[in-house]
């Protein structure tokens, strides 16, 4: 049964230095279609399917009074608190494409014990990106939960 409250994740929003930059990367090193980006240049959004990956400045003035400022770790030795994961059919053209486009490679595509093959690259933030094949889904035998 369908509730009126069940939610549809609609977007990501990455925080980033530049957000036309940002945008240009992923739809060269990824392959997305550019859905907007305004004429600011505040914010910018691909095309992704039901979810819409959008960027922002880092310090985007609208909502640091809302929710507070966005703080980034300080060392620049960790990873930032987010990670972009991207499925591909082939993971290894896509990752070769990433790379050869301005993503940082982190590790290769690998094949992983539960049936994915999976590689990581930086993009232009820093921002760490998983690039996996499609998982096919456990099958459940256990009762429907709604």
């Amino acid at each position: 049964m369908s509730s009126s409250l069940n939610p549809v994740f609609a977007y990501t929003v990455i925080y980033v230095r530049d957000v036309a930059k940002s945008v240009a990367f992923y739809s060269k090193a990824f392959g997305y279609s550019v859905r907007r980006l305004d004429e600011s240049h505040r914010w910018g959004e691909l095309d992704s399917g039901q979810t819409t990956i959008a960027f922002t400045p880092m310090h985007q003035c609208e909502t640091e009074g809302r929710s507070g400022v966005v703080h980034t770790p300080g060392s620049g030795q960790g990873r930032l608190p987010i990670e972009v994961c991207l499925a591909f059919k082939d993971v290894d053209a896509a990752y070769k494409r990433a790379v050869e486009n301005g993503a940082v490679a982190v590790s290769n595509p690998e094949e992983k014990e539960w049936g994915q093959k999976v590689g990581y690259v930086r993009d232009i933030d820093g921002i760490i990106v998983r690039m996996g094949s499609y998982v096919q889904p456990q099958k459940h035998d256990g009762p429907k939960l709604d």
